[in-house]
């Protein structure tokens, strides 16, 4: 993130008041909603493998369950702040609300680099970190789900901890789990496939044929590298990927005009989406800073990796050959970059309609370890395919009618649920 004064929860805030007063909110639905109903913040002490103990600060933060149990996943992240959690648990409340699941929003986080601690050790701060949740979390309260830099490994480890503390087994505790231990068929391609089905959308609308279109992603993780299969698999074709480089604390672009190869990419990347370099050249591919991937000569950006990459700077980068913008990370637009690409009419499919495959699958998930009962693959990602579609046409459908940006349309369906919710209940 270039700007290290960027403050997620400010941004998150003020979309809300944005949409706040197109729905003219009482004061009091405001105050309820602009703020998280409770949170968590706690220490996790760690035995290392040197038999020194180290410290950790963890949170979890509950923004609004009126709707039904918490959602939302834990990110472990060196430079993770309570805001940023506060602004992806709000923005997970309106996640669920767009597309309708009967879930409310949460997050947790740990200050911490996983890269830097051994399977034993991440396996060590899993269990304590659910040790000081166990109490406040659980199937009918608040599910957690893997995010930035944690995984199916991750959740099993926080499963069995919380099963071992309450003494009975509860798989609907934690979503994205190994499949047969209760995760889900087609979880691990939800977020990925969720932003391809709602640009598969906006193109149709567009009167625009897939395979006529050109995109660059940044990010190469979980996320990025679904949503360039299925959007290979509809035609279309990527010519620049970013990541993030480990060894050397920077972002690289990789650009190959001819269009890239993903499993070529993916067989020089390692477990956490960093491609290596020398590999990534002999293979034929520039090897570009890590922002270049905003600046190319294509239809569609979709940026895929952290908060705050598409902001008031990097956004006048943006190529006037740019039709569509699909959010596949959590906040990767500021307010003032939100206006500028709406004055350039670029359409832009924001980040909690677009990536909300991966909660609507974890709330799949969730429904089947609370029956016990698992779907098949095709049924799963069917199911997805239809909810992320309605979501969308609805949206869509709001924006032009009311002549609304996109983002505001999606906020104002997910805000107004969210507040009836609260005023059915008499919160409001």
């Amino acid at each position: 993130m270039d700007d290290k004064n960027y403050n997620a929860f400010e941004t998150a805030q003020a979309q809300f008041d944005k949409v706040a007063d197109i729905l003219e909110l009482e004061e009091s639905a405001r105050s309820l909603l602009r703020e998280p109903l409770r949170e968590y913040h706690f220490n996790i002490p760690v035995v290392m493998d040197d038999g020194k103990v180290k410290v950790f600060k963890g949170f979890r933060v509950m923004h609004n369950d009126s709707r039904g149990p918490g959602k939302g996943g834990i990110r472990f992240h060196p430079q993770e702040t309570v805001d940023t959690v506060r602004a992806l648990a709000m923005w997970m409340t309106w996640k669920c609300a767009v597309v309708d699941i009967p879930l409310g929003g949460g997050k947790g986080g740990v200050i911490c680099d996983p890269h830097n601690l051994s399977p034993r050790e991440q396996e060590r701060l899993c269990r304590g970190w659910v040790r000081q949740v166990a109490r406040n979390v659980g199937p009918l309260a608040d599910v957690p789900a893997p995010d930035v830099m944690t995984n199916a490994q991750h959740m099993l480890w926080m499963l069995d901890e919380y099963e071992a503390i309450h003494g009975e087994k509860y798989p609907g505790f934690i979503t994205g789990k190994p499949v047969g231990m209760g995760g889900s068929l087609g979880r691990t391609e939800a977020t990925g496939y969720g932003v391809i089905f709602t640009v598969r959308e906006a193109l149709k609308e567009m009167g625009i044929r897939p395979e006529d279109t050109i995109a660059s992603v940044q990010g190469f993780g979980n996320v990025s590298q679904y949503a360039i299969q299925l959007y290979h698999q509809l035609g279309g074709k990527v010519t620049t990927v970013s990541c993030w480089d480990q060894g050397e604390q920077k972002a690289y672009a990789y650009r190959k005009l001819s269009g890239i190869d993903l499993k070529e990419l993916q067989g020089i990347t390692d477990r956490f989406g960093g491609i290596s370099k020398e590999k990534a050249a002999e293979l034929g591919y520039e090897v570009l800073p890590g922002d270049a991937w905003i600046e190319q000569d294509v239809d569609i950006l979709i940026p895929a990796a952290l908060e705050n990459e598409i902001n008031a700077v990097s956004v006048h980068k943006i190529k006037p050959r740019v039709k569509i913008i699909a959010e596949g990370a959590n906040g990767p637009t500021t307010t003032e970059a939100d206006e500028i690409i709406a004055k350039r009419g670029i359409f832009m499919i924001p980040d909690f309609l677009a990536n909300a495959g991966g909660v609507t699958c974890s709330y799949f998930e969730q429904v089947q370890s609370n029956m016990n009962y698992y779907w098949e693959k095709d049924e799963v990602l069917g199911k997805l395919d239809t909810r992320m579609t309605a979501a969308y046409i609805a949206v869509s459908e709001l924006a032009r009618k009311k002549k609304l940006y996109m983002r505001d349309a999606a906020y104002v369906i997910a805000i107004d649920r969210v507040t009836q919710a609260c005023s059915m209940r008499g919160w409001v």
